[in-house]
């Protein structure tokens, strides 16, 4: 059975959108701008919604589609927030050969929630990240900032059971 991606409504206000603006007037005319127009979009809003680049489509006349394929591609932008719960398991080679691809399986299942997504309610988000330096304690998750290390996939219930 496919699973439904969840989605999290888009609220961004006034003010982030004439902050967003201001970026978008900073860097007009520079060569190579939409890296830091996107980085600094994100900074605003903490990830880019399509409705955001929409705006930075329609203000910097690139299209959405070349916008998209460049926040899809590069792993430091982010197409859904946080949430309240922030759960990213590192996918880096040290971590992925000892069993991190199971972990962000048996996430994925406990939390129902698919790689890449926020749940409705906001509560919880899950990432597969690329390295986060912490190879020793392979293999590593984060929640929030903290770091969990030498897992296997039953320590899972576990540690979800603190976030509940």
């Amino acid at each position: 059975m496919k699973k439904k991606l969840t989605t999290v409504e888009f609220r961004g206000t006034k003010e982030q959108e004439a902050e967003l603006l201001a970026v978008i007037e900073k860097h007009s005319g520079e060569k190579g701008a939409m890296m830091p127009i996107l980085q600094e979009a994100q900074d605003i809003y903490g990830y880019l919604p399509i409705e955001v680049q929409k705006i930075i489509a329609d203000k910097t006349g690139v299209s959405l589609e070349e916008i998209y394929g460049i926040v899809s591609f590069y792993a430091q932008f982010k197409l859904n927030p946080n949430g309240e719960v922030a759960v990213a398991v590192c996918l880096g080679t040290a971590c992925y050969v000892k069993g991190s691809g199971d972990i962000l399986d048996e996430i994925s299942k406990e939390l129902d929630l698919p790689v890449g997504s926020t749940s409705s309610d906001g509560k919880y988000s899950l990432e597969a990240t690329r390295c986060i330096g912490a190879c020793g304690l392979a293999p590593v998750l984060t929640i929030n900032g903290e770091v969990y290390g030498r897992l296997t996939k039953d320590d899972v219930p576990d540690i979800l059971a603190k976030y509940r």
